[in-house]
């Protein structure tokens, strides 16, 4: 199981933490993520780190789509993959929500799943420099012969000379972009997904690497994963709770929120419509209160030192291959360096 470590990215300030990042590398962590809303971004931050790091690989979870063209998250990523040496750099992409989308970025919905394909094609013939790009996609296309264009629009191809199998990976949780992404991408980045709730997902997954003719050994399975260590487990827990609460009540519209509805796909739809409605409604302490104990609990790794070893065995008995830390104390990056088996070399 590999171990990866999650950095803040919701702040009103950039603030980043480059002594935890370096110890993680020296731990054997073998990832480093950043994501973005509508703050700071997800790939400056992974520049500052290449200039910091010597191994450890440098991943968004994830660059939002309908912020950059194909072609300019592409020259991004090969930069900053030059710049950190080679072969480090996972770019996870993810689509958002409308109204980040449109409201944020100013473009439209769209079909989310077709752009993704079109996305990832696209990025996908720039990394191969097999000649000047063009691409007839359902929602992107290259060169652009929309409204608006001269008509001198030329294929081009990339001054730079990338390397052509830097890892492209999807965030998501929905049936059919579950599906796209193990028939197109690298890697998963999951919503939602527990040790509890990899069946519900596992054909989807099975599904799209069968379109592909891949097997589930040739996709990287990369969960978030909140650890504390405490001994008071509801106390624990109700931390976690505002955050969770923000996602599933407000992070989206009351008609297109994907967080809650994978607290619904997850077996929590009657907590899921309350906590949005006492969201919205602007009972937030309320809504954060409905958060069911569970529903945190099995997201994560919480409690004494014997229970989290217990508990992360959950994660190595199914077919999750990596575990991305929402922790930042050096004690808890120790003892999990020490439960992943990494000061050993043995990786459980």
């Amino acid at each position: 199981m590999r171990l990866g470590l999650a950095l803040p990215w919701d702040g009103a300030g950039v603030a980043i933490p480059v002594e935890t990042v370096k110890l993680a590398e020296r731990l054997g962590f073998d990832s480093v993520w950043t994501a973005e809303a509508y703050g700071s971004d997800a790939l400056t931050p992974l520049a500052f780190l290449a200039a910091h790091t010597s191994r450890i690989r440098l991943g968004t979870a994830v660059v939002q789509l309908a912020a950059r063209t194909p072609a300019s998250t592409a020259m991004a990523a090969a930069t900053i993959d030059d710049l950190a040496g080679g072969g480090r750099t996972v770019v996870g992409l993810g689509v958002s929500g409308p109204q980040i989308v449109e409201g944020w970025y100013g473009q439209p919905w769209g079909s989310p799943v077709a752009r993704i394909r079109d996305y990832v094609a696209i990025m996908r013939k720039i990394l191969r420099r097999d000649g000047p790009v063009s691409h007839d996609g359902t929602e992107i296309s290259l060169p652009f012969t929309g409204e608006g264009a001269t008509g001198q629009g030329k294929p081009l191809q990339t001054i730079l000379h990338p390397d052509a199998g830097l890892p492209i990976w999807i965030g998501c949780g929905g049936p059919s972009s579950v599906k796209l992404t193990a028939e197109i991408a690298d890697g998963w980045l999951p919503m939602g997904l527990t040790p509890e709730s990899w069946e519900l997902y596992e054909p989807w997954i099975r599904e799209g690497l069968g379109r592909a003719g891949r097997s589930l050994a040739e996709i990287e399975i990369q969960v978030g994963c909140h650890v504390e260590v405490a001994d008071d487990l509801e106390t624990a827990w109700a931390r976690r709770k505002k955050m969770i609460g923000f996602y599933v009540g407000g992070m989206g519209s009351k008609t297109h929120n994907f967080h809650k509805q994978t607290m619904i796909r997850r077996g929590y739809p009657d907590a899921a419509d309350e906590i949005q409605e006492l969201f919205l409604a602007g009972r937030r302490d309320e809504a954060y209160a409905a958060v069911p104990d569970s529903y945190i609990d099995d997201m994560g790794l919480y409690g004494d030192e014997h229970r989290i070893r217990r508990r992360y065995q959950r994660y190595v008995d199914t077919p999750i291959t990596g575990l991305t830390l929402q922790a930042a104390d050096p004690a808890t990056l120790e003892l999990m360096a020490d439960i992943a088996g990494l000061s050993t070399g043995e990786t459980p």
